[in-house]
């Protein structure tokens, strides 16, 4: 079954509005047009849309017509796709994704200046899932996204520029990203902080600009007033030179939404440098928002949290001193929880000795207990939190951050993500758990990450298909769902440095959960592939199979395994064993392990097609990815 919907915005013809100016250089806009554009109608055919609209006023002065459209602006320009008319001011709009809102407007051009229509919104609807797959149109953003890294092109952006994401399901349907201050040649920079962008369908993102217009009132008191029960002189650091890092939001009822974010500070304890002390202090801070749709209107609450030391004012401490240094917990990083008892906590903690876990409260969002000096001997104060995962229970300098937990009512289980190792090539993301909030968490083989055990399961890896370049610094994840049941992984990735270490592309990806409980991340990004059931005969063939095992630093590469109808395994690591396929659990089990399946879009393919992919973690706690290849 296939229809046509049309939503539109308004029926009235419009002048242009002046927000369609923002970032199109050397381009005149003018109120009082002398031509008006009525909205447009749309018939639909197959996967195009046949687009008309009518002008009136001075046309003698029209030199240019036209319609342009995009699937992540919602005021489309002649920046973003664009067709031209022909007399009678139609156009066909071909090779458009099905079950994807398009947003359309009309265009002139004439006296120097452009005049558009209002924007109308069509969807070319299929519900029959075999029509889908057969019908499916691959997302087309480039990973290298260079050209357009600027920030007069960022309603081109979609997932481009995209570092330490936080996702949020909001109550208009939008699913909200939002994310550390970072970008492709500081293009962000002056523009606030902690950006924004939402989609309704998680692969076509509409970028909103920044939450926070300027470093937090409160922020350089409260530095100067910790500073001076320390003994310290005050501050005089630049807000310029503040980060802007890590925020984690959650819808906590309708109507309310909060963010909690990290600020921190530049500089070191006593004024001095990396020889001679320990560097300057980190904040947590919460704003607070009734509609993020409403991107200008969160709302700051203030101080939550800073870095705790069990060292009281012992901090003449050289920050090369890694494994000594002066904080007990890095206040960076926030995670946010509401947990079925309607308990409310702050997961925090990098980089320093482990990741800790404190109660707030239900109404403020603030502290369940009041806080007192950050320091103390021999202990860190306990208000500030309680050890729930530490990579190496005897040093403080972990490489390890950026947690994340969710809870699982399907499972029972809290489940907490952490990311590990440098994030410009090593970053992979390992996960635990436990049945309570405060832990203990244990791995995938039964060992208690609380107390300092290695994490496993490997999540993602830098790892590489054949015909691409791949991805590495793949962590620092959010984990969301859509309230069906469909869980979600989020983060940035790298590409490689032989081809451009700094550019960082948002990643979104399925969850796949095993029969034990663990979350599986799917080896391709997500493209809304149509999950039509797959048949035993579509596994026939070659894949390419990946180890994706802990290896520092290792971009993992992938190799040929062939799967032969006779249900042997002919080619690859598992070459002589075999086979077989539960359709109804859509696991395929080689060589003994089961193999989680999924459809999704081969992006390595040019062009880009849907295929088969598989996620598994193997009886000796090893992960593995791979895709069927045609």
């Amino acid at each position: 079954m296939k229809k046509t919907t049309f939503f539109l915005l308004s029926l009235l013809t419009v002048f242009v509005f002046t927000a369609c100016s923002d970032g199109l250089d050397n381009i005149e806009y003018n109120r009082n047009s002398d031509v008006v554009l009525t909205t447009p109608e749309a018939t639909a055919t197959g996967t195009s849309l046949n687009v008309k609209s009518s002008i009136t006023g001075n046309l003698s002065s029209v030199v240019k017509r036209g319609f342009c459209y995009s699937v992540n602006v919602s005021n489309p320009t002649i920046k973003d796709k664009v067709i031209e008319a022909d007399e009678n001011f139609s156009a066909t709009l071909s090779g458009l994704k099905i079950n994807t809102p398009y947003y359309i407007r009309a265009y002139v051009y004439g006296n120097s200046r452009y005049t558009y229509s209002e924007t109308f919104t069509s969807t070319i609807e299929i519900t029959d899932l075999n029509e889908q797959l057969k019908n499916y149109v691959a997302p087309e953003y480039e990973d290298n996204y260079a050209s357009i890294a600027s920030w007069s092109n960022r309603t081109q952006w979609n997932l481009a520029n995209v570092h330490d994401p936080s996702v949020v399901l909001a109550e208009d349907g939008y699913y909200y990203m939002y994310q550390t201050d970072a970008s492709y040649g500081n293009a962000h920079t002056g523009h606030g902080h902690f950006h924004a962008r939402r989609s309704k369908d998680l692969v076509n993102w509409e970028y909103l600009g920044g939450t926070m217009p300027k470093l937090p009132d409160w922020v350089m008191p409260k530095l100067n007033e910790i500073r001076k029960a320390m003994g310290l002189t005050a501050s005089t650091a630049a807000e310029s030179d503040f980060g802007y890092w890590a925020p984690s939001v959650q819808k906590v009822r309708n109507g309310l939404y909060r963010m909690y974010y990290s600020i921190v500070v530049p500089g070191y304890l006593d004024g001095g440098t990396g020889a001679t002390a320990w560097s300057e202090r980190a904040f947590i801070g919460l704003m607070e928002n009734s509609n993020p749709a409403n991107n200008s209107d969160w709302v700051d609450k203030g101080y939550v949290v800073t870095n705790a030391s069990d060292k009281g004012l012992n901090f003449n401490i050289p920050s090369t001193q890694y494994a000594n240094c002066y904080y007990k917990w890095n206040a960076i990083d926030p995670s946010y929880i509401i947990t079925p008892e309607n308990t409310h906590w702050l997961i925090y903690g990098s980089w320093h000795s482990g990741i800790v876990a404190m109660e707030l409260n239900a109404e403020t969002g603030m502290p369940k207990q009041d806080l007192g000096i950050p320091w103390a001997e021999g202990n860190a104060p306990a208000e500030y939190g309680q050890l729930i995962a530490t990579r190496n229970i005897n040093n403080r300098w972990q490489a390890s951050e950026g947690p994340e937990i969710i809870y699982n009512t399907e499972t029972g289980y809290y489940y907490l993500f952490v990311a590990y190792d440098a994030l410009d090539i090593p970053y992979n993301t390992r996960v635990c758990r436990s049945k309570s909030i405060t832990g203990p968490y244990l791995g995938i083989d039964g060992a208690n990450v609380t107390e300092g055990a290695e994490m496993l399961p490997v999540v993602t890896h830098p790892y590489k298909f054949s015909k691409s370049n791949g991805w590495v610094g793949f962590s620092h994840c959010t984990i969301f769902n859509d309230g069906n049941g469909n869980w979600y992984y989020s983060s940035q990735a790298r590409l490689p440095k032989s081809v451009d270490n700094a550019i960082m592309l948002g990643h979104v990806r399925n969850i796949r959960w095993t029969k034990d409980g663990w979350p599986l991340v799917m080896p391709e990004r997500y493209g809304a592939v149509p999950q039509v059931a797959i048949t035993e005969e579509e596994l026939i063939g070659n894949w390419e199979h990946i180890d994706l095992s802990y290896a520092y630093g290792v971009q993992k590469e992938s190799a040929i395994m062939t799967l032969a109808a006779d249900h042997t395994i002919t080619e690859g690591t598992w070459k002589g064993g075999r086979w077989s396929y539960d359709a109804e659990q859509q696991i395929l089990t080689a060589n003994g392990t089961d193999l989680y399946l999924q459809r999704e879009v081969d992006w390595e393919a040019s062009p880009r097609t849907p295929t088969i992919v598989y996620a598994a973690y193997g009886s000796n706690h090893k992960t593995y990815w791979g895709k069927k290849v045609k």
